[in-house]
């Protein structure tokens, strides 16, 4: 049963005013506007949690990740039927994404219940070295306190309410205060509902989660600027998230933003592996495009090449598996009207295009365009992430401007090498530069499907991420919400009880 309320420290607190969902079928559902009186509740609810919470054992926060999934699983077809009917995701896209959230849960507490992530360290005192003793030191990662999370658009479950920032900053020992989508606030109260039902089941502090509904922008600037808050974790727009960092910068108490802002994810198809395998690469690139309606942070929505005779064939079977692509349901109206507005940016620009069959309203339909090299060189804008399924294809002239084009990218979450055995030289003059642009460097893949695991890295230079060193999936993203203490000489009574031992 929806309440269409916020879940503020165990309460269900209703607004003064309300908003009515956009789904993409079926009928709205009112929901409370969320406020800055809300969030500050939320936040002294989550500092006055911080020192319990984050003391607890890490056996205790691993069963309460646990006990999350647990709780989301029993809701599945709750959360599927709403998610569908408000995303207009199909069912099979919502049932693998919880899985991921769910899976995601229970990898982070197997991590938590092993020390490794806390880096402990000691160098034992040296009393006789000269000309200085050297005194007894400890080192642990420590919790930084509550973290603010924005849920995402284009991921209901995994990047939301209970995504991999609210996942991470709850096995780090963060409470987390969380200001859900209004493009899936029924998908977002039932996860808070199953978050709230394993509270209770293990007797946690209240404040150890809240969830504040919908809210204009004063929301958002309220969570970021809020004194108590310590972090922050967001997935959207370049705008937005760095209008928020800017926000987290000027505070009087500067805090760490971890924004993960969008990429092209560009793929340097390379001649040998162009002539041996050009439809396949044709097809693969279509289906990754498209996919989701091409609503995904590592869409791949470049592709450059040696410009050549086989360079027409190629584009003609990219073509062929594209134009039967059917028109899809996008996330929102304002992502499909940004979707439109970025195909005729593209245009504008100078784009030629291949493949054109707008839509109107919620609808999208594939894109296809080509630039030489030097004209991609020569207008930024043909560089911006267009969020949605549009390609963009460069004809580098050879070698050398396809290096030049790697060097003029920006900070990129993935870049891909499609290559042969006969490709290997050139592929080495690539992979430098792409090692310093992308959080993540594939080869002879696709980039869409983030594997949730201890090596990956979704992150990269900006304007990818605002933190070059941090990923937002996988194991290593825990460490966004602590941050190292030394102890000197200090009593083995008053060190934490994992550096004991040591």
């Amino acid at each position: 049963m929806l309440t269409g309320h916020h879940l503020i420290a165990g309460q269900w607190v209703a607004g003064q005013d309300t908003f009515i969902s956009s789904p993409a079928s079926g009928e709205g559902f009112a929901f409370a506007v969320g406020t800055p009186a809300n969030v500050d509740a939320a936040a002294r609810a989550a500092e006055a949690a911080f020192p319990i919470y984050s003391a607890l054992p890490r056996e205790v926060r691993a069963q309460f990740l646990e006990e999350i999934a647990a709780q989301i699983d029993a809701r599945g077809d709750a959360i599927t039927a709403h998610g569908s009917a408000e995303t207009g995701l199909p069912e099979a896209r919502l049932v693998g994404e919880r899985g991921r959230t769910t899976g995601q849960l229970r990898l982070f507490a197997g991590h938590i219940r092993k020390d490794g992530y806390l880096d402990l360290r000691r160098d034992a005192a040296l009393p006789d070295r000269t000309p200085l003793p050297r005194p007894d030191i400890h080192m642990i990662q420590q919790p930084i306190g509550p973290v603010g999370v924005f849920g995402a658009s284009n991921f209901p479950l995994a990047f939301s309410v209970m995504g991999g920032d609210s996942a991470s900053a709850l096995a780090a020992g963060c409470p987390v205060v969380v200001k859900g989508h209004s493009a899936h606030p029924a998908t977002s109260e039932i996860v808070a509902q199953a978050v709230h039902a394993a509270i209770e089941k293990l007797g946690l502090p209240k404040g150890v989660f809240s969830l504040v509904q919908g809210g204009r922008r004063d929301v958002g600037e309220a969570l970021v600027q809020h004194p108590l808050i310590s972090a922050v974790g967001f997935t959207g727009s370049l705008a937005g998230g760095r209008a928020l960092f800017n926000l987290c910068a000027a505070r009087p108490d500067p805090i760490p933003f971890f924004g993960e802002l969008g990429s092209v994810n560009p793929m340097f198809i390379l001649p040998q592996a162009l002539a041996a395998r050009s439809a396949a690469i044709a097809a693969g690139w279509a289906g990754s495009l498209t996919m989701g309606a091409g609503q995904f942070c590592t869409n791949p929505g470049i592709g450059v090449v040696s410009d050549g005779p086989q360079t027409d064939g190629f584009i003609s079977a990219l073509t062929a598996a594209l134009d039967p692509v059917l028109p899809q349901t996008m996330l929102t109206d304002g992502i499909a009207d940004a979707y439109r507005a970025g195909a005729a940016r593209m245009a504008h620009a100078g784009a030629k295009p291949v493949l054109e069959r707008p839509e109107d309203g919620r609808r999208a339909s594939p894109y296809l365009y080509q630039v030489t090299g030097a004209e991609w060189l020569a207008s930024p804008d043909l560089a911006e992430e267009v969020f949605g399924p549009l390609a963009l294809l460069i004809r580098a002239k050879d070698a050398a401007e396809m290096l030049q084009i790697a060097q003029a990218l920006q900070g990129q979450l993935t870049c891909t090498l499609h290559l042969d055995a006969g490709d290997m030289a050139l592929a080495q003059s690539l992979m430098p530069v792409l090692s310093r642009k992308a959080g993540r460097v594939l080869a002879n893949g696709f980039p869409t499907g983030v594997e949730v695991c201890d090596a990956m890295v979704h992150g990269g230079p900006y304007p990818a991420s605002t933190n070059f060193g941090a990923t937002s999936v996988g194991t290593l993203s825990i460490r966004r919400w602590l941050r190292p203490v030394s102890y000197q000489n200090m009593p083995p009574e008053l060190l934490p009880e994992a550096l004991r031992s040591l």
